[in-house]
């Protein structure tokens, strides 16, 4: 295993990493790509940053003394980064596809808390849409484990000899009893990215979008998420102690859009999705199991 990457306070400069993700991988991802087991660490993170009101701002997240359940995710996204595009990682940044969010919170995390992250590569596996691995992410707080994250990635690569995969039944799509509206403007994007860091281009315009097969811009889905969480949280019912949040991403949410947030509640916890403006397709599903 590689020495681990740590740093104190301050986690890697964004800008040199997005020039490195422009660069094309020496080696080619190959047939069967070995993802290694790359670890880096922040060390004394503040919870509370010059990004944070706009953050809350952005995502439609009230004024509490916690921070937001999705707020971690913005400060390891550094070294989501540093990881990614360093020269052992063999995939190409840009082109990796988000499919699942799990966010397990132990506990809420108090605004001005100083944090310890720590972000790994693993659990890669071979699936027939391609290679899928996991970035792995957790928080410590005075030792604890605070926060836990786990992002899987899919990297599309058809293997050799397989056929073409025959259209499946889509399944019919269950409805909940409660709905909102989201609005999500040609600029969100944008907004997003300059408090997240998250500047890939297929979120920023729709020209640099159509350079990667989109016809539009689209959300950011850890937007999306953070959207829906922001708005679930103010409804009767819920819990803020420790909770799980799961989220798979379906179809893109393209810009300026308007999506139906559609939810049911239950005692032992709520399954949301995020639908479409017609409400017949889904942009994310999941569910918030209470712990």
């Amino acid at each position: 295993m590689p020495n681990p990457l740590i740093y104190h306070h301050t986690p890697p400069p964004l800008v040199p990493m997005f020039a490195k993700a422009l660069l094309p991988k020496k080696s080619g991802a190959g047939d069967a790509p070995e993802i290694p087991a790359l670890e880096a660490h922040l060390l004394g993170a503040s919870t509370v940053t010059r990004q944070l009101r706009d953050y809350k701002k952005i995502c439609g997240f009230g004024q509490h003394t916690h921070a937001p359940i999705t707020w971690p995710h913005i400060l390891a996204f550094p070294l989501h980064l540093k990881l990614l595009t360093e020269p052992d990682f063999p995939l190409p940044l840009l082109g990796l596809v988000h499919l699942r969010n799990t966010i397990t919170q132990h506990r809420p995390i108090g605004e001005g808390e100083s944090l310890d992250l720590t972000v790994r590569l693993g659990n890669q596996k071979r699936t027939d849409r391609g290679i899928e691995f996991d970035l792995i992410t957790e928080a410590r707080s005075a030792g604890a484990l605070a926060w836990e994250e786990t992002s899987t990635n899919l990297f599309r690569q058809a293997r050799k000899n397989d056929k073409p995969a025959g259209k499946t039944e889509r399944p019919e799509l269950e409805r909940y009893p409660n709905t909102l509206s989201i609005q999500a403007p040609e600029s969100i994007g944008r907004q997003y990215g300059s408090v997240s860091g998250d500047r890939n281009p297929i979120h920023m315009h729709a020209l640099s979008a159509k350079a990667f097969g989109f016809p539009r811009a689209i959300a950011h889905g850890m937007w999306s998420k953070a959207r829906t969480l922001a708005l679930l949280e103010q409804q009767e019912g819920w819990k803020s102690g420790a909770l799980r949040v799961s989220c798979q991403f379906k179809k893109p949410l393209f810009l300026p859009g308007t999506a139906q947030l559609n939810w049911q509640t239950g005692d032992k916890g709520w399954d949301y999705q995020l639908l479409n403006s017609k409400g017949d397709a889904p942009h994310l599903s999941g569910r918030i199991d209470w712990l």
